[in-house]
């Protein structure tokens, strides 16, 4: 599983890519601004709760399901700072846990230099839609990049209608072949952030 662009990959049925340094900046932010918000101190993100949460907004459900989790990251920028566990390295890359959900396993991509992140998101996305094994992809770009969401939205464009994709963006976002999900759901919930508590 060294090259998560090479189309000889094989994948699991289910699949999540996420923009790992994203994830972790939308999860400073969150916890800044509902500390204030609930005048209460916020904990880092469960890291699995968090994958649990996309994962069933992705439409999955309770069984014997194999996730694979793909994070992509910047190569210097290998600790997420808001997420439990948070080394990406060292606590998450080659390492799975197994739920009411199924089996999740989690691999850690760093960018390097002969790429760019933004293309190497659009390949990883690319390789696993393409894969004949996955039937459930759940894609965590960062959608604040200039030009990444319409580069997607392109990519995705011909992806069998029997694959389920699900792209997930802090606001809705126009058009794409796949159904949208808001991720602050997601990391509100790993964050232990409760409904009760906005009201």
């Amino acid at each position: 599983m060294n090259n998560m662009t090479d189309k000889s990959v094989k994948w699991s049925e289910n699949v999540i890519v996420a923009d790992a340094n994203h994830i972790d900046r939308v999860a400073f932010n969150l916890i800044v601004n509902f500390e204030r918000m609930i005048g209460r101190r916020i904990p880092k993100a469960d890291m699995a709760r968090w994958i649990d949460c996309i994962a069933l907004d992705g439409g999955l459900r309770e069984g014997d399901n194999d996730v694979q989790v793909v994070l992509i990251h910047d190569k210097n920028r290998s600790v997420l700072e808001n997420f439990a566990p948070g080394n990406l390295t060292d606590e998450l890359n080659g390492k799975a846990f197994k739920d009411n959900l199924g089996e999740f396993t989690i691999s850690v991509c760093p960018v390097e230099d002969i790429v760019s992140r933004d293309d190497f998101f659009v390949d990883v996305v690319e390789a696993a839609c393409a894969g004949k094994e996955t039937k459930r992809i759940m894609v965590v770009p960062d959608e604040d990049r200039p030009g990444l969401y319409d580069c997607l939205c392109h990519a995705m464009r011909h992806v069998d209608d029997d694959k389920r994709v699900t792209m997930f963006a802090m606001q809705p976002m126009a058009g794409g072949n796949f159904r949208q999900e808001i991720l602050g759901y997601s990391l509100m919930s790993a964050l232990g952030i409760s409904s009760d508590e906005l009201k």
